[in-house]
């Protein structure tokens, strides 16, 4: 029975012809995988949004203080955080989709025990009992919530291998990065309906619930990687070479046991994976202060159905915006360090008008520039976490190994999250004692530092070493 070591056909040009066409012949299960992946990240959203969509509901009706639920936040963010690291690296270790399916089965059962919580009334019976435990459910709920990007992003460099994918995995990964965007909206239009017809609000919760669970069995059919179709990729064949070398070196008893997963210390080796960490937390800082901070800003100037309004503007600009980034990176030749440091430019010079004018702006204005930053800002954020990522684990010092992609993610993604967590620390205290515009300099200030770290990769973008010193530097990499 063929494996991914297994030679389809002689070896030689025939040999990865051959392996293309397969791969080609398979595009139902690109496809397939394209759509179960972006519809576990969808799920994520869907049910982490419907629980802040009815918060107002766990408030007056079941009784959660504002504390409390200020808490769950909190202490979701915290796992959250934590999880990516430790998922990306169980997805390079374990079956990629057995850990995605874990992830949606473990997010359905805590929002039904949530339910549970809220039909049973543990609040009512003991005060201490209900807080602690939606508390701890909420806490699990972030690790589970985790799955969804690095090991997505993990299955989809799999499958986008050849050639052709590679050339546009910007536009690739940008279309894919919707389904964050696309999973808060369905949640709203959830609740909404949910409400308008009268049901009770735990139906929003328990809706997710079951849609998540539901899309775990169709996880659970996925095929992570094209090798286990014994279609040997560019990754597998590689590894093959390094292997007949090892073998030529140290004799035939070299066995083959497959692909390690890189470790944390290695992946954080590979050119760039620290630096794009750290940027990504200062580009996440921007986009949770807009995201959270927007709706309470805007409520001083206009009443809330305008305020709302408006915020929501930047929302939509950030869907397009990893496309935007993605599509445009691609017709650069993969140069996404140098598009990204242009758009946060652009960021830099609205957040300087936000700083000088943000208390005069009338509501057009306002909505405009939120629609044109909610492109900036969404289009770097989108970009790293997918495209970039993918680019990182393609070095040449890991190549042939197709177990780091998930790492990699999961550790920018992860200090990503605990960097703009610490950060909004800031946020009240700033506004609070010296106004709005020293909140706009703070960001200015994040928007810089991210750019400044990929200082060297838009350097080494724009004035690439020759080539032969280039092709030198990947064969001792290797």
């Amino acid at each position: 029975m063929a494996n991914e070591t297994t030679s389809l056909v002689k070896n030689g040009k025939s040999d990865d012809e051959e392996n293309l066409r397969r791969l080609k012949g398979y595009q139902w299960c690109v496809r397939w995988a394209f759509m179960v992946t972006f519809g576990g990240y969808f799920m994520a959203h869907f049910s982490r949004k419907c629980y802040s969509t009815v918060k107002q509901q766990l408030e007056k009706q079941a009784g959660y203080s504002p504390l409390i639920l200020s808490e769950m936040d909190t202490v979701f963010m915290g796992t959250y955080a934590a999880g990516n690291i430790i998922s990306g690296k169980l997805g390079d270790t374990f079956n990629p989709t057995t850990v995605l399916a874990i992830g949606l089965f473990g997010s359905g059962i805590c929002l039904f025990l949530i339910n549970v919580s809220l039909w049973y009334d543990f609040l009512g019976f003991s005060v201490t009992l209900g807080n602690f435990f939606i508390i701890a459910v909420y806490f699990l709920f972030g690790f589970f919530q985790s799955t969804g990007g690095p090991v997505g992003t993990a299955v989809m460099g799999n499958w986008f291998c050849d050639k052709k994918s590679i050339e546009n995995r910007g536009l690739i990964f940008g279309l894919w990065t919707c389904h964050q965007y696309m999973g808060d909206i369905t949640a709203a239009v959830c609740t909404a309906i949910v409400l308008g017809v009268g049901a009770s609000y735990w139906w929003a919760l328990f809706i997710p619930a079951v849609c998540n669970c539901a899309w775990a069995f169709l996880t659970m059919r996925l095929i992570a990687d094209p090798a286990d179709m014994g279609i040997i990729t560019p990754e597998v064949r590689i590894r093959m070479e390094k292997l007949a070398a090892k073998r030529a070196e140290e004799g035939a008893h070299v066995v083959d046991e497959g692909p390690a997963p890189i470790t944390y210390a290695n992946a954080l080796r590979i050119p760039m994976v620290a630096q794009y960490a750290f940027a990504f937390g200062f580009f996440k800082l921007t986009n949770y202060v807009l995201f959270f901070w927007l709706p309470y800003f805007l409520g001083k100037h206009f009443d809330p159905v305008t305020a709302n309004l408006i915020a929501s503007l930047y929302s939509v600009g950030m869907m397009p915006g990893g496309i935007i980034v993605g599509y445009v990176s691609d017709l650069f030749g993969g140069r996404r360090a140098s598009v990204i440091g242009t758009f946060m430019g652009a960021l830099f010079v609205f957040l300087f008008i936000f700083s000088q004018k943000s208390e005069e702006l009338t509501a057009i204005p306002l909505l405009i520039m939120l629609g044109i930053m909610g492109i900036l800002v969404g289009g770097p954020n989108n970009i790293i976490t997918s495209a970039v990522a993918a680019d990182l684990a393609s070095h040449p010092s890991v190549r042939g190994n197709n177990k780091s992609l998930g790492t990699v993610t999961g550790l920018i993604n992860g200090c990503g999250a605990v960097t703009a967590s610490v950060g909004l620390l800031a946020v009240g205290p700033l506004q609070a004692s010296f106004g709005w515009g020293s909140v706009w300099l703070f960001l200015m200030g994040c928007t810089f530092m991210g750019t400044l770290l990929l200082g060297s990769k838009i350097k080494d973008e724009l004035y690439p070493a020759p080539v032969g010193y280039a092709e030198v530097e990947a064969n001792l990499a290797v």
